[in-house]
């Protein structure tokens, strides 16, 4: 349903350090990247290599506000050390635990997944669905 998704950000070098460790840890690279200096339209694409972005962070600078309560973004990982990897490269790169890695029984028995919260306040998750 979804062809791909933006979030504003306050500083995109932050940003984008944030997301190239934690979107790398589940095989997500930038697919393209504008970082003019003083342009104010900066942004950095993500998505599967050699394909087109699913994901991109936008410099918006001072208008930059994550989606209010009830609002997340979850990304796909391929395994659950991945997952974990996921979160430990978030803590590591400015982002705040809201959710270790772990089975999320009341999502179903196979839902493996870890919560954190951006630089900038967005909620993001990593899931794996896989056993093992």
């Amino acid at each position: 349903m979804l062809h791909h998704l933006s979030f504003g950000v306050a500083d995109i070098q932050r940003s984008a350090a944030f997301y190239d460790a934690v979107l790398g840890a589940l095989g997500y690279v930038r697919v393209w990247e504008d970082l003019q200096p003083g342009d104010p339209d900066q942004a950095v694409g993500y998505g599967l290599p050699g394909g087109g972005d699913k994901f991109t962070i936008k410099l918006r600078a001072r208008h930059a506000r994550p989606p209010g309560a009830g609002f997340h973004l979850a990304f796909a990982a391929p395994s659950r050390q991945s997952v974990s990897q996921f979160h430990e490269a978030a803590l590591e790169h400015g982002g705040l635990d809201n959710g270790t890695a772990g089975i999320r029984p009341h999502y179903g028995p196979t839902y493996f997944a870890a919560f954190v919260i951006d630089p900038d306040g967005h909620r993001i998750e990593a899931v794996c669905k896989s056993e093992g």
